[in-house]
């Protein structure tokens, strides 16, 4: 079954938030992971600090400024029932320092940088 636009297009915004985090000294530890309580698209790490990054591509800001609208309570509740879930699984991070950010991405044809928002700490 070939993927569709949408997955693509988070693919390509998920691959660039990736490489702009790498070039930072990141280290990716998962990707597109899943538990009961919804997904992580990007788990970084540092020593003794985890990343977890929420990624949204918009194609233009529209009404919900690249994404960010995206990023209510509801979604913000499920991200930190996700990465509880994922130091469950991961018991030797549980001493590190934990941020939640959003990568908000421009997609083609629209231009720009990414906008880095973070979501919790």
């Amino acid at each position: 079954m070939g993927r569709t636009g949408c997955q693509r297009s988070g693919s390509w915004a998920e691959q660039r938030a990736l490489r702009l985090l790498r070039e930072q000294g990141w280290q990716l530890q998962d990707r597109n992971w899943r538990c009961r309580w919804g997904e992580l698209d990007l788990v970084l790490a540092k020593p003794q600090r985890l990343l977890l990054v929420e990624v949204k591509g918009r194609r233009r800001a529209g009404p919900d400024a690249h994404g960010l609208a995206a990023l209510g309570p509801l979604k913000r509740r499920r991200l930190v029932r996700c990465g509880h879930c994922w130091l469950a699984e991961h018991p030797h991070w549980g001493e590190a320092s934990v941020e939640v950010v959003a990568a908000l991405v421009p997609l083609p044809p629209a231009r720009g940088r990414v906008r880095w928002v973070r979501v919790l700490d």
